[in-house]
């Protein structure tokens, strides 16, 4: 039996939606962030006309953005309240924890990078390592950008989600300074033009 790339790049890509599941036993949030973060950066990287490659390797690093929770204390993840400033800094090591447990995986793609830069900005007022502009690779501009506006339009243990127009808003304000134009664009565009793209029936987890 001959295997296809599509059939490689499925599997591989199913075997990253288990592993991000299994977060779920420490913490319950993260496991659907991150697939409504996934398919929402693999759409904003259609919307943006990026190679098919590019895209698959943008929604494994999106699926895995915020694995290195895993070394973070349940505590800390849980809280019912906003984060002290001492456990914030904890927090803020999420994305150098995924990157160092995952940095020994030879994808095709950058996924290490993606995980780690997912939280740095333009302006480079982001973390962990304060990079700015294109030092910070695409797929990881495209990632922070879909993970801005999931978190803000979700649930959290600490606040209700927001309305969609104030995430856009906050989006919008801070186009090009913190986050990528073209990437912000493709967002707003997605939301308030093409919403039927974030439909079940044209995407699916498992495909």
């Amino acid at each position: 039996m001959s295997i296809t790339k599509e059939q490689i790049i499925l599997s591989l890509y199913q075997t990253v939606c288990t592993l991000s599941d299994s977060i779920g036993l420490k913490e319950a949030y993260t496991p659907k962030h991150q697939h409504d973060v996934a398919h929402l950066a693999r759409t904003i990287g259609q919307v943006m006309n990026l190679d098919k490659e590019v895209i698959d390797g943008l929604r494994i690093g999106a699926m895995l953005h915020d694995f290195g929770i895993v070394r973070i204390p349940t505590d800390i993840l849980n809280k019912a309240e906003k984060l002290t400033e001492q456990e914030f800094e904890i927090m803020k090591q999420h994305p150098v924890h995924g990157y160092q447990i995952l940095k020994g995986i030879d994808f095709p793609w950058p996924v290490g990078r993606m995980i780690l830069q997912h939280h740095e900005r333009l302006d480079g007022s982001g973390y962990p390592g304060g990079i700015r502009g294109d030092d910070i690779i695409l797929e990881a501009r495209i990632i922070g950008v879909a993970d801005i506006i999931q978190s803000m339009i979700s649930d959290r243990p600490w606040r209700k989600a927001l309305p969609l127009e104030v995430a856009l808003a906050e989006l919008k304000k801070y186009r090009g300074t913190k986050y990528d134009p073209a990437v912000v664009d493709a967002c707003v565009e997605i939301y308030t033009r093409q919403p039927d793209l974030l439909k079940p029936a044209h995407y699916g987890r498992g495909s």
